[in-house]
């Protein structure tokens, strides 16, 4: 039988995962005597791969012990606390005669449980890094957080066919200098005209004929070499941090490691998720509210159009979601001189002036909000909901769901994946051709690469969490950032992705910057067929 410290660290682990377990589950797995967290995992990938539901049922389970123990349940014969159980999976029956006045984990977990149901079922949260961040301290939590992206980034690997070939470098490495040493050694490595590896781009180096990757998959550093002008493209449009499969030549003549072919994660070609019905999801972001350039009029015509607008009643009267994806507010000090840019000079003001608007929104749309860079709380990614205590009134507000920065929120069986933005600066910066005028190009690199701020050590702070939960394990229908001040909406293998620009006019710095903003543009994404409107309400 599992004991208390046990269940705790399961429940840590399948909640750290991004599910919840049912109460009924918990109970038989309080009783078996067999590799919970193997029975677990597999249930993790099942729900994952085909299901698509974020809580373990007490039927998977079943599931899966019939499949691997005869449909019989293996349970402690000795138990002593008081509980009974028929071992026969398909007629499993309960009876607890434990009396306690203390609330037990099954009672913690059932109450759990039933808030994580009321939430999942009626808000459609997918995942939410808000229930998950859990930081590490110094160098160990950086250890860990690459250890989770490289192990998260080779399970999505997996899905590839000629991942079954990847070799660990250190392995590669001995094989090449016994061959060197041994050319006519008859090994099965020797007979392949290719060796494969995967790892985490370290660094990358241009010279004068080729194109250098170095790749570390944990066991070692491997430099790799590219001459074609494709490859030399395609690692060009690469980023420092991401997971890439290489297929080398297999040639211990060679003192360079001669690159093939280059494969990044990248997300498949697919048909999106659609809505039954004609329903209307709103997705806006970067409000400012605050600032001197704040477009409180032109936002206050969105409020209106949103309570009864004859012109295009058709389509509002179907709106059914907000997404609004963070700088709700200006905030304080996030930049010097910010002072002199500010109408509202402290937070709780910007916050209160926040309350009046969002309140303005009829109660029949569910509003869910994550936060960026300049609203109140922890700015390194993952971002924490905005806490309660900055926002009480807000979340005092029904139809309003605060949310961690990412997030992804089911709308009518629609997945959007919503992230505020914050590494689209690291990402424009590095990629030769991308620009702020079409930040959705800059999206669909973070897309290739399955990771939401794949560059660590530039410009976006990035928190030492134990699991890396920026890896975009889940294909979204929709992705949604902003951060950049520029509408931009695009397709990509059948993901919807979007930009959605801004509620501030052009500011100082970025007139310095040659940054031209697109604001006071509502997008309106029909969810039945994924087509996106533009409503603009600053002309």
């Amino acid at each position: 039988m599992t004991d208390n410290s046990d269940l705790l660290k399961i429940i840590s682990f399948i909640t750290s995962k991004g599910f919840q377990i049912h109460p009924d589950a918990l109970v038989l797995i309080e009783n078996l005597q067999v590799d919970v967290y193997q029975i677990v995992e597999e249930i993790l990938m099942i729900k994952r791969e085909r299901d698509g539901s974020k809580v373990i049922l007490s039927d998977d389970i079943k599931n899966i012990l019939k499949f691997s123990t005869n449909s019989s349940l293996i349970v402690n014969d000795n138990a002593s606390n008081g509980t009974t159980i028929v071992n026969k999976l398909d007629h499993s029956e309960i009876i607890d005669t434990k009396k306690n006045n203390e609330e037990t984990i099954l009672e913690l977990v059932t109450r759990d449980f039933d808030d994580f149901e009321n939430n999942y079922y009626v808000n459609n949260i997918i995942y939410d890094s808000n229930n998950s961040i859990n930081s590490g301290e110094g160098v160990e939590g950086y250890t860990s957080l690459f250890r989770s992206r490289f192990d998260k980034s080779l399970k999505i690997l997996s899905n590839r066919p000629d991942s079954k070939r990847i070799k660990k470098i250190a392995f590669i490495k001995q094989f090449l200098n016994q061959s060197r040493i041994n050319p006519k050694s008859q090994s099965k490595e020797n007979l392949e005209e290719s060796l494969f590896i995967a790892g985490l781009i370290m660094e990358k180096k241009i010279k004068k004929n080729s194109y250098n990757l170095t790749i570390d998959d944990q066991s070692g550093l491997l430099e790799a070499f590219a001459y074609d002008e494709d490859l030399k493209k395609q690692i060009s449009s690469l980023i420092l941090d991401q997971m890439v499969m290489i297929e080398l030549e297999n040639n211990s003549k060679r003192k360079n490691h001669i690159i093939k072919k280059i494969f990044s994660l990248d997300v498949p070609d697919r048909i999106p998720n659609r809505s039954h019905s004609e329903v209307y999801s709103v997705l806006i972001s970067d409000l400012h509210i605050g600032s001197k350039f704040f477009m409180e009029d032109e936002f206050q015509m969105f409020l209106n159009w949103l309570n009864g607008n004859e012109e295009n009643k058709d389509i509002v009267s179907k709106i059914k979601y907000i997404c609004i994806c963070g700088d709700l507010i200006d905030g304080i000090g996030i930049f010097p001189h910010q002072d002199r840019e500010l109408f509202e000079k402290d937070s709780f003001s910007q916050m209160e002036h926040a309350t009046n608007l969002l309140a303005k929104i009829p109660k029949h749309i569910k509003v869910f909000m994550i936060p960026g860079n300049h609203d109140l709380g922890r700015r390194a990614l993952p971002q924490p909901a905005i806490p309660r205590k900055y926002a009480d009134k807000i979340y005092s507000l029904n139809n309003i769901t605060m949310l961690g920065n990412p997030c992804m929120i089911n709308m009518e069986g629609v997945k959007t994946l919503m992230f505020h933005g914050q590494s689209l600066d690291d990402t424009i910066a590095t990629i030769p051709g991308l620009s702020y005028s079409k930040p959705a190009e800059a999206m669909k690199i973070l897309l290739k690469s399955r990771h939401l701020s794949p560059i660590y050590g530039q410009r976006t702070p990035i928190a030492p969490e134990l699991e890396d939960m920026m890896v975009i394990e889940d294909v979204p229908d929709i992705f949604h950032s902003g951060h950049v001040h520029v509408i931009d909406v695009d397709s990509y293998k059948g993901t919807l992705v979007v930009n959605s620009g801004a509620w501030q006019t052009q500011t100082p710095f970025q007139r310095a910057m040659g940054i031209t903003p697109t604001p006071g543009i509502a997008i309106v994404v029909n969810l039945a067929t994924l087509r996106p409107y533009q409503i603009n309400f600053a002309n």
